[in-house]
């Protein structure tokens, strides 16, 4: 007869070492497999964490360069309407009258004639003229002159004459005539040196 080694026969002791064994072996299984999984996610949380770190710093980069290039973009566009006030690209006869008339204005001088006159080209801008023909007293036309001087595009008085004084009060009343003159930006000015070119082949053929 084959021989009864069920449990029930074991003594105690001897069922009590196998369930420490039976238990000992299923924490091991699980300990192998939960844990390498769990290990395996955490090493792969890592490698992605290392990656999204690297492209926020990289976006930050970028973004910070974007930032200063606004800014520098910014800059430019107010130091070229800075420019274009002092030296604009556009004749504007009309801009130019109406800012003589507010500084004759302010200084109570009266502007009695105006008569602007053709551009006189030069090599990087060209000079806008305008004859001007006004009345006031002594230090009323000293403070034109002044606020001519403080006007943000650039304007020169020359050619001035004083004529015709006339006693008011204890004031002097004068007729001045004169030249003033702004200036405009020439666009794509020519190039000195390739203008030589220029004639220098056209000398050849």
């Amino acid at each position: 007869m084959a021989r009864d080694v069920s449990l029930q026969r074991l003594p105690v002791p001897a069922k009590v070492g196998v369930a420490v064994g039976l238990l000992a072996l299923v924490g091991i299984v699980y300990f192998v497999v939960f844990y390498g999984n769990v290990a395996s996610d955490i090493e792969a949380a890592k490698v992605e964490e290392g990656r999204l770190r690297m492209e926020l710093a990289e976006a930050r980069k970028a973004e910070f360069a974007y930032e200063k290039d606004l800014s520098e973009l910014t800059a430019r566009k107010q130091q070229q309407r800075e420019l274009n006030k002092m030296l604009p690209t556009d004749t504007e006869y009309p801009a130019f009258l109406s800012a003589v008339q507010n500084v004759a204005n302010v200084s109570g001088v009266t502007l009695t004639a105006w008569s602007p006159s053709p551009e006189v080209p030069e090599q990087f801008y060209a000079r806008v003229p305008m004859r001007l023909e006004l009345t006031g007293r002594f230090h009323q036309i000293a403070k034109f002159f002044y606020g001519i001087g403080q006007l943000d595009r650039i304007i020169n008085m020359e050619n001035i004459s004083l004529s015709q004084p006339k006693p008011v009060g204890e004031d002097v009343v004068v007729r001045v005539e004169g030249l003033a003159t702004a200036f405009r930006a020439i666009e794509n000015a020519p190039n000195k040196t390739g203008d030589k070119r220029g004639a220098a082949k056209k000398g050849k053929q």
